[in-house]
């Protein structure tokens, strides 16, 4: 029961964290822009692979369930509700990856709602430079490779699941019941998923440039917002901004 009492933990603590913002308008909002720019982030770096034909199924998918603004509130909540069979009814693959996300997205919303209150102290500074400012101010360079690492963490397994014998199927076949129990948001999830490192799969080694890709561009640009002067950090943010238009 030891992933069922973690996912149901990370839910609970989200909750409470989203509540807190949804309590407080203004941090709301804050929290909202901070998304929003995260994700015109996120396009701007893979600004090639969404334009290519073999790896923009893999970076849209990162950019709507790992990197949007997009409310999961309904996707964690079918996690937390179905968690309790997710031992009994899934591979062992299929359970850690739901544990994974779990870790992800309570430690992404810790630092996005952190983000947001200091978003709200540099209010007089422009787009990039408030963000750099915020980032700054939040710190946790551990956090922030942590974070990194469950990314790819939920890309691996996601990656190996498709080389479980016989999943696809399965997930097929959950549809009618996914949606009689309403987990329609959770059976989507795993349907892309599995649906999209496969298909990288099918072609060589697509899955691990893209996971590696991944790796390296954002331990650089963690590394550049910590190490580098602030002038040359917005200076980078603005033009990754710019990308993403």
């Amino acid at each position: 029961m030891e992933a069922t009492n973690i996912i149901r933990d990370a839910v609970t603590r989200v909750s409470a964290l989203r509540q807190s913002a949804i309590d407080d308008p203004a941090l709301a909002n804050a929290l909202s822009a901070v998304k929003r720019l995260q994700a015109r982030r996120f396009a701007g770096t893979y600004a090639d692979l969404l334009q290519s034909e073999q790896y923009r199924p893999a970076a849209t998918f990162f950019l709507q369930e790992l990197y949007s603004e997009k409310d999961y509130t309904l996707r964690d909540a079918q996690f937390a509700r179905i968690a309790s069979g997710l031992e009994r009814l899934f591979p062992q693959q299929v359970v850690q990856t739901a544990v994974s996300m779990a870790h992800l997205h309570h430690l992404t919303e810790e630092l996005d709602l952190a983000m947001a209150q200091s978003w709200l102290s540099h209010g007089a500074l422009g787009e990039a430079a408030r963000y750099v400012a915020a980032w700054r101010t939040v710190g946790r360079p551990a956090d922030r490779e942590l974070q990194l690492a469950t990314v790819l963490e939920v890309g691996q397994e996601l990656d190996r699941l498709t080389r479980t014998p016989g999943l696809r199927m399965m997930l097929k076949m959950m549809r009618g019941p996914a949606r009689m129990m309403g987990l329609s948001a959770l059976q989507q999830f795993l349907e892309s998923g599995f649906d999209t490192f496969a298909a990288m799969g099918r072609k060589g080694d697509g899955a691990r440039y893209f996971l590696g890709t991944v790796r390296e561009r954002e331990a650089g640009l963690i590394g550049r917002l910590f190490a580098l002067d602030a002038v040359a950090c917005e200076t980078e943010i603005s033009q990754i901004l710019g990308q993403a238009r």
